[in-house]
């Protein structure tokens, strides 16, 4: 990825558990298990799997209600190839 170009979450899709699969703005696709995040802070609300699987795509990366959120440097730099 060029390093002048900002990193987007273009796409994402329910995969399991708390898994998304999520496609970036460089074309990249990577699995993400959200699960070790559920014990954090805002993040129990993602614990109630209706409300994790109702996520929206911002202009920058996936959101929860306008409440939750992740940068899409971390989802890319921790999640797994699909």
């Amino acid at each position: 990825m060029d390093t002048n170009e900002i990193l987007t979450v273009q796409k994402a899709e329910y995969v399991q558990g708390y898994v998304l699969r999520i496609l970036f703005s460089d074309g990249v696709e990577k699995l993400f298990d959200f699960s070790t995040e559920l014990s954090k802070g805002i993040c129990r609300k993602l614990q109630d799997l209706n409300y994790f699987k109702r996520f929206t795509i911002d202009p920058f990366t996936i959101d929860w209600n306008n409440e939750i959120g992740f940068a899409p440097e971390y989802l890319y730099e921790n999640g797994t190839p699909a």
